[in-house]
């Protein structure tokens, strides 16, 4: 019988055990998690702050399904020690199990940038159930929030808030809304639905200092502009959880360093999920980290599995509003672009020798998988460039 131990519940951990099951009849898993709620679907929390869902709702496995797969799952415990020659991990708080193979899928946190004041009561940052209880209750008390960061799950979070009748003031360092995500166009675009919706902004502008004595009472910015509000919440990005690997003494750049089977520099050691480098990149999205715990787990079972890397793609509603990107966005408009755009809605696909680099839907779904699948298999759509700045355009035409 092979012993595995899987650190981490999030989506890499997870799909890594669904492999293993699938190829080792006989393992036996044991899974450690540092939080105290089962495996959800972290794209959903929002929803949690706007009371609109609970969490069981988006919980993809409870801790029955664990227990009918026999794995052996153990919540609030978090793994502080790895003996690399016993080959036995170790929680915090004494727990210890022994592996035959240890795959990390440790994630990542949120960051927050040294504001001053940072640590006062009210000031969160959203990564947990835990993170979207605390900014729900603290909700109740305020009157206006100060969003830090103009990020997928910032601004969904601060619809949440709008949803609970605060005003929200977006604080963003660069001159438009998810520069990774949206052209100039396309961002112009969404801020104004936003702006619609209740959101303000404050762009190309810094946070200097958290206002209040002991709890948050609003932001004051670089410039000298201050803006209230009895809650602040950050949304500067993410850093992967690499403190364990480090102590491990694991080959580490921007991540932690791993192969095509999503093998460690430490033989015996897999790593996937957030906190990961693959061929020099970091990914930090779900689809991702799915793709990477399925092929750890394949090949911590001894099957054969190549990981050959994910195209960028976010899928998700922005404060209610549908928003696809994937790919090179051509935010300098450099590139060939199929563009169309309405009042509520922007559409760019972006083109070069004739391929599909990258695509951009905001307020439209139509044609979003075609569009995504006419990328990764690389198809020559060039001749229809011009048909595809129609809004009824027939995307399946991209697969024909």
């Amino acid at each position: 019988m092979r012993r595995y131990v899987i650190v981490g519940n999030g989506v890499a951990g997870t799909s890594a055990a669904e492999q293993i099951l699938a190829h080792d009849s006989q393992a036996k898993i044991t899974m450690f998690s540092e939080e105290p709620d089962p495996f959800y679907y972290r794209p959903r929390l929002p929803e949690l702050i706007a009371g609109a869902a609970e969490l069981e709702s988006f919980t993809l496995h409870g801790p029955a399904w664990y227990r009918d797969h026999g794995i052996d799952l153990h919540l609030g415990e978090k793994v502080t020690q790895v003996d690399r020659a016993a080959r036995r991990a170790r929680t915090a708080k004494g727990l210890a199990a022994e592996y035959d193979a240890l795959l990390l899928a440790t994630g990542a946190h949120s960051f927050i940038p040294p504001v001053d004041g940072a640590d006062k009561k009210n000031v969160f940052a959203l990564r947990s159930a835990q993170d979207a209880r605390a900014i729900r209750a603290a909700a109740k008390e305020a009157k206006s929030a100060v969003l830090v960061g103009g990020g997928l799950l910032g601004l969904e979070a601060g619809h949440g808030l709008i949803r609970l009748g605060l005003g929200v003031q977006v604080v963003e360092f660069f001159d438009r809304l998810l520069p990774r995500q949206m052209d100039v166009a396309g961002a112009a675009k969404l801020q104004g639905i936003l702006e619609r919706m209740g959101f303000s902004f404050y762009l190309g502008a810094k946070a200097k200092q958290v206002l209040g004595s002991g709890q948050a009472a609003g932001l004051s910015l670089e410039d000298g502009r201050q803006l209230q509000g009895g809650l602040v919440l950050f949304s500067a990005g993410i850093r992967g959880n690499i403190q364990l690997a480090q102590d491990m003494g694991l080959k580490i750049n921007n991540g932690v360093v791993v192969d095509d089977r999503m093998r460690t520099s430490l033989a015996g050691v897999w790593a996937a999920g957030d906190h990961i480098e693959h061929q020099g990149r970091l990914y930090g999205i779900w689809p991702a980290a799915k793709e990477q715990g399925e092929a750890a787990g394949i090949d911590m079972a001894g099957g054969e599995a190549s990981y050959r890397g994910t195209i960028m793609s976010n899928s998700l509603k922005v404060a209610g509003v549908d928003l696809t990107s994937a790919g090179d966005v051509d935010a300098d408009d450099l590139l060939q672009a199929a563009v169309y755009q309405d009042d509520e809605a922007y559409r760019k696909i972006v083109m070069a020798e004739g391929t599909i680099k990258g695509c951009l839907f905001l307020g439209l779904t139509k044609g979003v998988k075609e569009c995504l699948q006419a990328m990764e298999s690389g198809v020559q759509v060039g001749h229809l460039a011009s048909e595809m700045k129609k809004k009824d355009f027939d995307f399946s035409r991209l697969l024909a």
